[in-house]
């Protein structure tokens, strides 16, 4: 019994080590911020809080790779189908996989939309892990991947 204490008690010492309510804030900043691009759609602001070598994974399941390209991509998505349409957190969680790496799974309320199929989105609701981590101590987006939730 006390040897599965100790163990317990390691792993969250481990697992909490480099958190801190500055990190968590400094986090929480990276989503919102990404957020206020989304909603704004230029993502104007994405090299104060993107790595260069940032991946996107849509809902889709494409795949972008490098934060020009995916800058490329989302920009122009955000000029047509997705023109005017906003996002908004639901909730959100942070768990911090080292000092450096922090893991923030977001749900997000998404507008009304049409994809260029046809098909109107209404209430979708997302979920998205954001990969952020710390470089010469700031805290920056390196992968994003969201998926939509069903039901």
């Amino acid at each position: 019994m006390k040897a599965i204490i100790l163990f317990a008690v390691l792993n969250i010492s481990l697992a909490s080590q480099g958190q801190s309510s500055s990190d968590t804030a400094a986090v929480k900043k990276v989503v919102i911020a990404f957020q206020d691009d989304f909603n704004d759609g230029s993502f104007k602001n994405a090299v104060n809080y993107a790595t260069k070598d940032w991946e996107h994974i849509n809902p889709g399941g494409g795949i972008d790779k490098g934060r020009d390209s995916v800058l490329k991509l989302v920009r122009a998505v955000h000029q047509t189908f997705l023109k005017g349409v906003s996002m908004i957190i639901e909730g959100m969680s942070i768990r911090f996989i080292t000092p450096d790496v922090a893991i923030a799974d977001v749900v997000h309320q998404i507008s009304s939309y049409k994809t260029p199929d046809g098909v109107t989105h209404e209430h979708e609701r997302l979920i998205k892990t954001y990969v952020i981590v710390k470089q010469k101590g700031k805290w920056l987006l390196a992968q994003d991947h969201a998926t939509v939730i069903q039901g």
